[in-house]
């Protein structure tokens, strides 16, 4: 297994993601017999990721960053593959986290960009601690996504599963973890977001009207609550104010003794009302492991279509096999940042057509 695994570890990035993402759309998973096949797989995937931190290990002795930097984010792509092929309450989880941060430990130590923790002050000594990654032309303002983990997920886990798909665009992100925003309330949440946006809007190398907003499960919620209250967001991908709208309709059925049909009659507001709040695009993450419902999704992307608001959708490919599921993170990842690079360009482009014109408007005679 060991010499399979170094011959898996000798390509690129780009082959690696793509044998990820063909052994995560593999139907042979739903035939899986029992824990001991995952086991295997896990400790197939497990020694792909350390023969690439050996590689990597190797061309940093050698003085070859450049490789010794890809080694390691190949490395971080199989993590993510163990991780989710490792039940949460397996104690291998929690090891494979470790792996990921000393793996991120090593490829800072050959970046040219260098991966910065920092802490964001916002008030009362309150801070939020953060990931930070500079897009890769230094002298220019570039874009910035603020991304928010899982709950029960720590940044450096995001931050590993990231770093593949944004190490080297000309995009800049700011990782946090949703248990450091989320303690409070709903008014709370938006005001430390608010100040990760206004620690990101005085960075000198970020175009402060390009940043957008990137939140999983629920930190989807989170995303659609900050995307609501801060206009300053020219892009987020969020949950689209379902969740808020699955819950209000629970509590009416509650309260009525009726059925969710007869809750959702009784519940006056439209499905899009809450997305008429946000003034910017909008990405909806439906199905696999998140809290929201395909159908639900569809829907309200076709109320937005009707109301021309830009709000578009994504499921995730998913794999399912007695009792467990796989999403493949490789190919939804590259959806997702290629969405918010198109958005966060796009309104780039607006601007300076809106520019161009007030300036001939300006010089047009009376």
């Amino acid at each position: 297994m060991e010499y399979a695994a170094q011959c898996q570890a000798s390509g690129n990035l780009a082959s690696t993601r793509r044998d990820a993402a063909a052994f995560l759309d593999n139907p042979g998973l739903t035939d899986l017999d029992g824990a001991t096949s995952r086991q295997n797989l896990v400790a197939r995937w497990t020694s792909i990721a350390d023969a690439h931190c050996a590689i990597g290990d190797l061309n940093m002795q050698n003085g070859t960053f450049a490789e010794a930097a890809e080694a390691w984010l190949c490395a971080l792509t199989a993590f993510e593959v163990t991780r989710r092929l490792i039940d949460e309450g397996d104690p291998q989880h929690g090891d494979v986290s470790t792996k990921i941060e000393r793996g991120i430990q090593r490829l800072n130590s050959s970046l040219v960009q260098k991966i910065e923790r920092i802490n964001i002050a916002c008030f009362d000594q309150v801070e939020v601690p953060a990931y930070y990654l500079r897009a890769a032309s230094p002298n220019r303002h570039t874009p910035a996504v603020i991304c928010i983990s899982m709950e029960q997920e720590s940044a450096a886990t995001l931050l590993g599963r990231l770093l593949p798909v944004v190490i080297g665009q000309d995009l800049s992100v700011l990782v946090i973890s949703h248990d450091d925003i989320s303690s409070g309330s709903r008014s709370h949440s938006n005001l430390l977001l608010s100040c990760c946006l206004d620690y990101l809007s005085r960075r000198p190398d970020v175009d402060a009207r390009r940043i957008g907003v990137y939140g999983e499960e629920l930190s989807a919620v989170l995303a659609t609550d900050f995307a609501a209250c801060d206009r300053r967001l020219a892009a987020a991908v969020c949950d689209g104010g379902l969740w808020h709208r699955s819950r209000n309709l629970a509590s009416v059925g509650w309260m009525t003794g009726a059925a969710t049909s007869t809750g959702e009659h009784a519940v006056p507001a439209h499905r899009a009302q809450r997305i008429r709040l946000l003034k910017c695009p909008v990405l909806v993450v439906a199905g696999g492991r998140g809290i929201v419902s395909v159908s639900e999704a569809v829907k309200l992307q076709a109320e937005c279509m009707q109301a021309h608001f830009d709000l578009q959708l994504v499921v995730p490919r998913m794999i399912r096999s007695q009792g467990w599921e796989i999403e493949n993170f490789v190919s939804s990842d590259d959806c997702i940042f290629g969405w918010l690079k198109q958005k966060l360009a796009a309104s780039d482009r607006v601007r300076a057509v809106n520019r161009s014109f007030d300036e001939s408007q300006s010089v047009r005679p009376a």
